[in-house]
């Protein structure tokens, strides 16, 4: 059954005057469970994509279902609530608020959503290994730790989805490697259809299903495990 499907998917910016063509006419169906890297270059259109496809941008032209949901043209509130509720996100850049703790930043959405869970919580800062660092703030973690609080973060409210953009683009190689095995833990652990955008070979061979997109084109679309 199809989580996500994207119709057709162009984006232009304008620039100087004039409009430069990221996504040239994308297609694509995503089944719920599927790990799914996309890959490719610098400049290729792959995080632009998966912005579009998150509904945190929107497509020049195309269309855009989400979870049973056409959400192309939908407004910025409805947004909000889809990606608060069923949509988890992690970045390269961690995004977690310095003047809050560990404990209160995985917190935050179940506030946010009025659907506080404090055992949730505690249970993810357990599962993701940061048991001794709930109090601590993000100026006293490591880059490593920082990822893990974003990723307990984006599963607090038990997403459908877990979109990540270049999970690991600040990390160590060691680091690396238990950020994608911790995403692959949990994605099994909670059924999730975990898509993340790399280039980097290593983490792309570790999923189920590989899309490549050349100059804003899908180039290959190749089935692993």
């Amino acid at each position: 059954m199809s989580i996500l499907e994207a119709e057709k998917i162009t984006k232009k910016f304008k620039v100087d005057n004039k409009y430069i063509e990221i996504l040239k006419g994308i297609n694509l169906k995503i089944d719920k469970g599927e790990f799914v890297a996309i890959k490719g270059s610098s400049g290729s259109g792959k995080s632009t994509f998966l912005n579009i496809i998150a509904g945190l941008d929107k497509p020049t032209t195309g269309k855009i279902k989400l979870l049973n949901k056409d959400i192309t043209y939908s407004k910025e509130e409805e947004l909000s609530k889809l990606r608060n509720k069923d949509i988890g996100f992690v970045f390269q850049s961690f995004y977690l608020i310095p003047s809050l703790s560990v404990y209160e930043n995985i917190i935050l959405p179940s506030e946010i959503s009025k659907e506080t869970n404090h055992k949730r919580v505690l249970e993810l800062i357990e599962e993701v290994g940061i048991s001794n660092r709930k109090n601590s703030y993000p100026i006293q973690l490591s880059g490593g730790e920082k990822q893990r609080v974003a990723i307990a973060r984006a599963l607090v409210n038990k997403p459908k989805i877990l979109f990540a953009d270049e999970p690991t683009g600040n990390l160590d190689s060691e680091n690396s490697e238990k950020i994608i095995e911790l995403l692959i833990k949990l994605q099994k652990e909670y059924d999730l259809t975990l898509i993340l955008v790399t280039h980097e070979k290593q983490i792309s061979d570790k999923a189920s299903r590989v899309i490549e997109i050349k100059d804003g084109k899908i180039i290959n679309d190749i089935k692993q495990k």
